[in-house]
């Protein structure tokens, strides 16, 4: 694996860190795209954006150590250069932190979460390229072709499966759908929650494959990661086929 990819004057540049500040430039990018085609001052966006960034990655890490006593501790909590990020934690962290930062600028929420979905899946998808360079969040072992073998304390796994590579796939895929539903005309919202929905399919789905690896197994043969999806999920879809099952009429 390639988790420190170079150095600048001695300084490490891992991999981890570069492609999560590569996966935020693009959302950001996006964002701004999207701000200026719905009338969005750019500058709001640019400061809930890095709001949400910041505050996402304390809370994903807060999360990850909380729930991981055995391996990680608070003195290392600023070394998220190595990863130990809960995604779930993040994004409740960063609703909070953009709640409080719409309602004192006295924007809507859930339109700037709209907007800021899309950037949220693309710039997933670039981090997770990160976590495969670094060598970490990887599957359980497989015949494929395209197993991947990785070196954990010292040692290499056998072929296994790329599951952060199926995660930037899948979440590219969820970048391109939501700028497909941004087409249809529904209440403010919607495609946050869609957001939401279709991350948690992707990420039940997915840690089947991380068992016994980069996943342990909590409730009634689930990870905590399922159980959060699936409540998630849940919500998510309850609110799609209820909340914004029509369009919203155009005054």
């Amino acid at each position: 694996m390639h988790s420190t990819l170079f150095t600048i004057f001695g300084i490490p540049i891992r991999a981890y860190g570069l492609m999560m500040v590569v996966g935020f430039a693009m959302g950001l990018w996006h964002a701004k795209v999207a701000a200026k085609r719905r009338g969005f001052d750019p500058d709001r966006i640019y400061d809930l954006s890095l709001i949400a960034l910041l505050s996402g990655i304390v809370g994903a890490r807060l999360l990850y150590i909380v729930l991981n006593p055995d391996t990680e501790s608070f003195k290392d909590f600023f070394a998220v250069w190595n990863g130990g990020l809960s995604f779930h934690g993040g994004v409740l962290s960063a609703v909070i932190a953009a709640i409080i930062y719409t309602r004192w600028k006295k924007l809507s929420f859930l339109e700037c979460a709209d907007l800021l979905s899309p950037s949220l899946a693309i710039a997933y998808a670039f981090t997770r390229i990160g976590c495969f360079l670094n060598g970490c969040c990887y599957g359980v072992a497989t015949g494929l072709p395209w197993g991947v073998r990785f070196l954990e304390d010292g040692q290499w796994t056998a072929p296994s499966h790329p599951t952060q590579i199926y995660a930037s796939i899948a979440n590219t895929l969820i970048f391109v759908l939501l700028t497909r539903l941004e087409k249809l005309n529904r209440a403010p919202g919607f495609i946050f929650v869609s957001y939401l929905g279709l991350y948690s399919a992707y990420r039940f789905l997915v840690e089947f494959l991380r068992v016994g690896t980069s996943a342990k197994l909590w409730l009634l043969s689930l990870t905590q990661a399922q159980w959060a999806s699936l409540i998630i999920l849940g919500v998510s879809a309850a609110l799609v086929f209820t909340v914004y099952r029509k369009a919203v009429k155009k005054i």
